[in-house]
């Protein structure tokens, strides 16, 4: 395992925390750093034809070993990190042999990582954890996808006795800022299908994510002195209130699961004159996620037709843009390709845990760009915050799992039972 444990530590040391303010790509200079070193090793693994487009995208592949015809497969990760929390001076401390208990991450700021709390730490008792110093992030999203692709791919060439056909590689800048597949050039990439090693506990295998929007909605009004407001003051913040208590209570990220679509409120600021609302729209079903983006132009038209008189124009102006859509659309007529990575799971004793992602994954987009992608676990929990870990087991078993896709993409069937023929009477 140590070999996983240092290169893992080797890229989260990096800072490659990504800017949705940024107008580059990608979208911070520091990305660079990992990206570089990314295709010095690709290489010096033995990875061939190991390019880096100028907008940091790393492609590689590692040639067929069998002499009949195999699809070309790929698997991709994402070396940026997400802007909620910094990703700066990361510090991994290693928890060897887990024993169920409290971790404290940080004592001078009583930051404790507790099974309390998060109940999933408990299915890794007697494991090797690597946790955060409390004070970042960890980057195990999506690193540790990195980490496994990449030992995979060393594990490969180190063993050709494992048959298996071309396989390509691809790194992504910016996909903690939903930008990640938008320079991804699937022709050059040249794969029939691929995997994206970015969920989160060992066994997830999504085909299903939400269709999303994001809506900037900006609400104006009219400064009067307060003293003599009476029937002149239009408070925009307060129009801004009323929208939001306007869309479902119970729609909301904390208040949901599994299947269940939200509206998220993420940013609110102004003054009486202009107030500035951002959320997020989210539904797997596409009927649903349809009628959300209505609500959002229904509640619009309300506010509008009730400020008509006393404001002369619109008071609310609502922009809403889509963002990506549900996979399985696209992955539902090519399903064998997740059997073969449920199958792999089952060989190398992991039960897979089909569900649908509740988010979305570079998977997404790059599937409706004509590169079927599911999400294979890439180990880690609690993304995005001072208490994210990832077991080492969950990463070694990430990386047998892609041993063992490549080595069943090879085989008739791919490995798979042969559908019976239906008896004719």
């Amino acid at each position: 395992m140590q070999p996983i444990i240092d290169r893992f530590i080797s890229y989260v040391t990096i800072d490659t925390e990504s800017d949705s303010k940024s107008a580059t790509t990608p979208s911070t200079q520091k990305q660079w750093d990992l990206a570089n070193l990314l295709v010095t090793e690709l290489k010096t693994i033995g990875m061939q034809d190991v390019t880096i487009s100028d907008k940091a995208y790393i492609m590689a592949t590692l040639p067929s070993n069998v002499d009949h015809e195999v699809p070309t497969i790929g698997f991709i990760s994402h070396f940026d990190t997400s802007p909620d929390f910094s990703g700066a001076n990361v510090k991994p401390q290693i928890i060897s042999n887990y024993d169920g208990n409290d971790i404290v991450l940080n004592a001078a700021q009583n930051i404790v990582l507790s099974p309390n709390y998060f109940k999933d730490l408990l299915q890794y008792k007697g494991q090797t954890l690597i946790t955060t110093d409390g004070t970042t992030l960890l980057g195990a999203d999506d690193k540790a996808g990195i980490t496994e692709i990449v030992t995979a791919m060393e594990y490969l060439i180190n063993h050709p006795e494992i048959k298996h056909g071309e396989i390509k590689v691809g790194f992504t800048p910016d996909e903690e800022i939903g930008r990640g597949a938008h320079h991804f050039d699937v022709a050059q990439f040249g794969a029939e299908w691929a995997y994206t090693m970015d969920g989160s506990q060992v066994g997830e295998l999504e085909y299903e994510n939400f269709n999303a929007a994001g809506a900037t909605i900006t609400f104006k009004g009219k400064s009067v002195h307060p003293g003599y407001a009476k029937g002149k003051m239009i408070n925009s913040l307060l129009i801004a209130n009323d929208f939001i208590n306007a869309l479902p209570k119970k729609g909301i990220p904390q208040e949901t699961k599994g299947y269940d679509g939200f509206f998220h409120v993420h940013h609110l600021a102004g003054t009486i004159e202009e107030t500035v609302l951002e959320l997020i729209i989210r539904d797997h079903s596409k009927l649903k996620f349809e009628k959300r983006k209505e609500l959002i132009s229904k509640i619009t038209a309300k506010i509008n037709k009730k400020y008509a008189k006393q404001f002369g124009e619109d008071i609310v102006i609502a922009v809403v843009e889509d963002q990506y859509y549900n996979m399985k659309e696209k992955v539902t007529p090519v399903k064998h390709i997740v059997d073969i990575a449920a199958k792999a799971m089952k060989d190398v004793n992991v039960k897979p845990i089909i569900k649908p992602i509740r988010g979305g994954t570079d998977g997404c987009q790059l599937s409706y760009m004509g590169l079927p992608c599911p999400n294979i676990f890439a180990g880690g929990h609690n993304f995005h915050g001072k208490y994210e870990y990832v077991p080492v087991e969950s990463m070694q078993k990430a990386v047998e799992v892609i041993v063992k896709i490549a080595e069943l993409t090879a085989l008739p069937n791919y490995g798979l039972p042969v559908p019976k023929a239906k008896n004719k009477k």
